[in-house]
């Protein structure tokens, strides 16, 4: 990675102009050719220093409202299992495995979102019985106070 690199970053983690040719205004601001662009976001991709390239949806503008997540207590023999079936899940946003505290058992953990918060708990009704796995809790947001990607 170069110092373009690191500047194509920089400017594509804030987002790009929705135009028809979005790469080329973005080459024209670090003044190299719409296809060097392409290049370098393929390779930055095939590096693993970028997962993906795609747009974001305003989910609240399209009625999503509800936010779960599902906090899971899945025994040491089936947190990989329930993980990767979980991750498997189209509702399932996020799927993490995470260490346990003294007063808290729960290490597996997903995010789904919904229409309703009686949709959400649909879903992890139905992924408990998927699973196998009884022992969870689910906790909604109420309130967005900050969201972002991981910035440079």
């Amino acid at each position: 990675m170069d110092e373009k690199d690191l500047e194509l970053l920089k400017i594509a983690q804030d987002g790009v102009e929705l135009t028809s040719r979005p790469y080329k205004v973005v080459g024209d601001h670090l003044g190299i050719s719409e296809e060097e662009v392409l290049v370098r976001l393929r390779a930055l991709q095939e590096a693993g220093i970028i997962r993906r390239f795609a747009a974001t949806i305003g989910h609240r503008a399209l009625g999503i409202v509800a936010n779960a997540m599902i906090a899971w207590k899945a025994s040491a023999e089936d947190v990989e299992r329930a993980g990767t079936l979980f991750a498997s899940i189209d509702e399932v946003t996020h799927c993490y495995e995470r260490a346990t505290a003294e007063d808290w058992p729960y290490n597996l953990y997903t995010m789904v979102h919904s229409k309703s918060r009686k949709d959400c708990l649909e879903i992890a009704d139905r992924l408990s019985q998927l699973a196998g796995i009884s022992d969870y809790k689910v906790l909604f947001s109420d309130l967005e106070y900050k969201k972002t990607s991981a910035r440079i």
